[in-house]
């Protein structure tokens, strides 16, 4: 049985992604330990709140990250998890300009703004709405254009690496991946039997 580690770094529903992960077939272990990641065939960066916050509270956790990645492990990020993978974002900004990201993938994080249209779109992007599929992928294995559940204010725009796409008052990406990462806006583990599928897809990575 693959053995996923999911970080906890003091943001995010821990308790749901860890169920989610043991359902789709995996042994999970949550720790703040960076010298647990070794022991892991898996990795996941879960999140709720905000980047700054996020990026100061896994800074010492950062370079086991990379070191993960560098050894081809899969690792997924969920939510605010994969806007961290981001080079930068707007969230936090101030004078100095934007706040850094781990640049795992290139891009930067926005938020929605819709001025003229806050009836229609109001934000947070709260509820189920629908991915189209860009590219093919062994995290969307057996899955073709789907709902799952959603919770942003902010969305990731990647110089390139997205393989699934949705829409509110704009297009965006809603899956992004390169090589043996993987990230989604939406949280597949509230996302019913798509979601569950998409994470049994990446235990299977595992």
């Amino acid at each position: 049985m693959p053995r996923v580690a999911i970080i906890d770094y003091g943001l995010g529903n821990l308790r749901s992604a860890m169920r989610g992960i043991e359902y789709a077939g995996a042994e999970v272990d949550v720790t703040s330990d960076p010298s647990d990641f070794d022991r892991a065939d898996g990795l996941v960066l879960p999140g709720v709140g905000a980047f700054k916050n996020g990026m100061a509270n896994i800074q010492a956790m950062e370079r086991a990250i990379f070191d993960f990645v560098s050894d081809n492990k899969p690792l997924l990020g969920i939510c605010l998890g994969m806007q961290m993978f981001m080079t930068n974002s707007e969230e936090g900004q101030d004078e100095n300009g934007l706040v850094r990201g781990l640049n795992l993938i290139e891009g930067t994080v926005k938020r929605f703004k819709f001025e003229n249209q806050r009836e229609k779109f109001k934000i947070p992007h709260m509820g189920w709405n629908c991915i189209t599929i860009e590219q093919e992928s062994p995290f969307l294995r057996g899955i073709e254009r789907s709902y799952v559940y959603f919770v942003h204010s902010y969305f990731v725009e990647p110089a390139q690496h997205t393989i699934a796409t949705s829409e509110y008052g704009i297009q965006f990406a809603a899956i992004v991946s390169v090589d043996n990462i993987f990230g989604t806006q939406f949280h597949p583990e509230k996302s019913s039997s798509i979601g569950l599928k998409m994470l049994k897809n990446f235990v299977e990575m595992c």
